[in-house]
């Protein structure tokens, strides 16, 4: 098993895509299967289509199932931070995708993403761990 954790800045970006850092991370190590773990309880990762408009309307329809207002019992941080801790309910925490030949294998518009609409936390971990099989 061979794990690493990076850090990842979200700053304004409720969708930020990771595919590129879980290459690298598979790069050259043969097959598997690759875990993707966000260690939040306000966050998730998915795996979708990326620069068509998708992210907007994933936004969008997570905003409608959680708005953001005072109707939560969670009602530490920003208003509307209860669905924050929702999110993960809807959105997992992880995932895992196999690996060939040092590949991540991606359908052909899959991309890996962070999904994060939490304001008060731009500082996020994401932890990758392969095993080999």
């Amino acid at each position: 098993m061979d794990t690493e954790e990076i850090g990842v800045e979200t700053g304004s970006q409720q969708v930020l895509d990771l595919t590129d850092r879980l290459e690298t991370f598979c790069r050259g190590k043969g097959d598997g299967l690759v875990n993707v773990f966000a260690p939040h309880a306000t966050a998730g990762v998915a795996l979708m289509e990326t620069g068509s408009g998708s992210e907007p309307d994933l936004i969008e329809i997570l905003e409608q199932l959680l708005p953001r207002d005072d109707r939560y019992r969670h009602r530490h941080g920003s208003t509307g931070h209860g669905a924050d801790h929702l999110l993960p309910a809807i959105v997992s925490p992880s995932l895992v995708v196999p690996v060939q030949d040092g590949r991540p294998l991606l359908g052909t518009w899959q991309r890996l993403v962070l999904v994060d609409l939490n304001r008060d936390n731009p500082q996020r971990r994401i932890r990758f761990t392969f095993v080999a099989g």
